[in-house]
């Protein structure tokens, strides 16, 4: 897990604010953004933001904040409040997750719950951009370096990540995994009944979807509900289609978004969507899953939360009832999502809210979250053995390969762009219209200051 992290971080433009809309993005249930730390300052405090429980005379209590409100990630959230009550058994839990995967609804409540004076003990936030852009910009969370300094983290952790996590000197958030966003996972027994092979390659993956859907069944599952699952496919086919190096530069400007091979990448989501269930619009990224678990489709391109949804929620079996591949033309390449905690500069009681962020970045804290979560550790020296063999993989491609932003999930672009980059791609889901899907993007890039 030494492998630089910075790679990411140089393309992690600081201009922007808060990620309000991503993916591990953001589920999203409209297209709507939620109130970034900047707006937030002048958007009323949200009606359905619920009060904070008062804790019982002389109790302490800590307040966690999240979207980890199903599939793995609620099982692995349970997990880490667990180790913390044996631990802290005087300290009362308030889990505050909001549901709405990556954080869509829950970072409109938040953006709300801080202007209005409400913050939570500790909150989920991605590392890269929208931590860096928003919340550290906005002067509303607290350094954590005493922290990192007393619990000796700074070579428990990647340096690179390290430096995802900070601004100007001061590290604002606490890592508990390492996501991949380019995996296809597929269902081992209709691939094995069928005679077929994982693709690896755009050509690959038609052949066999061509041979798939010749058979009745889908492809592909989609769940494009939360519009956040079709624009990380997107980026994906970008990543296949640039490679790591040229894929960073769309987000420093180097390779503007009229590039040519933009518009082969639509060309090439576009092919891939026409392989989809055509239910897709009412489904979110677990009920596609679902699907693929089920046998009525045999692909989904997710990130590894699903398989957390695979082994922990539906009880199957890794190399047994699904299996799995880097996105086509993606291997050797590493789309890296973190989910981290910072801490509320505004929060009541920092030292408790600290003895969380302490079991949160801790090896049995890390060891109890990410198996469940389908994550790896953030630390250096986690367990292995307690990973499967997705987990020991996964850890081990993490290490040798070329790691990449994802915009999706709020690391390699500013929000403005990814707003807008989320909108132009649920129109060309429906519409299909490559020129004006480029158009729409390369008009982000600029609007959004995103040049050399």
């Amino acid at each position: 897990m030494k492998r630089k992290l910075s790679l990411i971080l140089s393309t992690v433009t600081l201009t922007g604010s808060l990620l309000t809309a991503c993916g591990t993005t953001t589920n999203e249930a409209t297209n709507s953004s939620a109130p970034t730390p900047a707006a937030a300052a002048n958007t009323p405090a949200a009606s359905a933001a619920p009060a904070t429980p008062a804790p019982a005379a002389g109790k302490k209590q800590v307040e966690i904040f999240s979207w980890w409100t199903g599939a793995g990630e609620e099982a692995g959230l349970q997990g880490l409040i667990k180790l913390f009550k044996n631990k802290y058994p005087d300290i009362e839990v308030i889990n505050a997750a909001v549901a709405g995967g990556a954080g869509t609804n829950a970072k409109a409540v938040l953006a709300s719950r801080m202007q209005g004076g409400d913050p939570p003990s500790a909150f989920q936030v991605h590392g890269g951009a929208e931590l860096n852009t928003g919340w550290v910009a906005a002067a509303k969370v607290s350094p954590l370096n005493d922290l990192y300094d007393k619990e000796g983290w700074k070579d428990k952790f990647p340096k690179d990540l390290i430096e995802m996590v900070s601004k100007d000197g001061n590290i604002y958030s606490v890592p508990v995994n390492i996501h991949r966003g380019n995996v296809i996972f597929y269902n081992k027994k209709i691939f094995d009944q069928n005679g077929l092979k994982a693709p690896t390659t755009f050509d690959e993956f038609v052949k066999v979807a061509d041979a798939l859907k010749g058979k009745g069944i889908t492809p592909l599952a989609l769940g494009d509900k939360e519009p956040w699952t079709a624009t990380m496919l997107f980026e994906n086919v970008l990543l296949g289609e640039f490679g790591a190096d040229d894929y960073k530069k769309l987000w420093t400007g180097e390779i503007p978004f009229d590039d040519a091979r933009v518009k082969k990448s639509l060309e090439t989501f576009k092919k891939m969507l026409s392989y989809t269930n055509k239910d897709h619009a009412a489904r979110n990224w677990q009920d596609a899953a679902q699907l693929v678990a089920n046998g009525e489709a045999a692909m989904n391109n997710m990130g590894d939360w699903a398989k957390g949804y695979f082994t922990t929620d539906l009880k199957l079996k890794v190399n047994e009832d699904f299996g799995w591949v880097a996105s086509p033309n993606t291997d050797g390449s590493f789309m890296v999502v973190t989910d981290t905690f910072a801490l509320p500069k505004d929060s009541k009681d920092q030292a408790t809210a600290k003895e969380f962020l302490k079991v949160l970045g801790s090896v049995e804290g890390q060891d109890v979250f990410n198996p469940l979560k389908g994550s790896i550790p953030a630390r250096v020296d986690a367990d292995v053995s307690k990973y499967d063999i997705y987990g020991k993989t996964t850890i081990e491609d993490f290490k040798k390969s070329k790691l990449t932003p994802s915009m999706a999930h709020g690391s390699a672009a500013p929000e403005g762009f990814t707003t807008q980059a989320n909108q132009a791609i649920n129109i060309f889901v429906t519409q299909g219209d490559v020129e004006q899907a480029a158009k729409a993007l390369k008009q982000a890039q600029t609007a959004n200051g995103m040049k050399k």
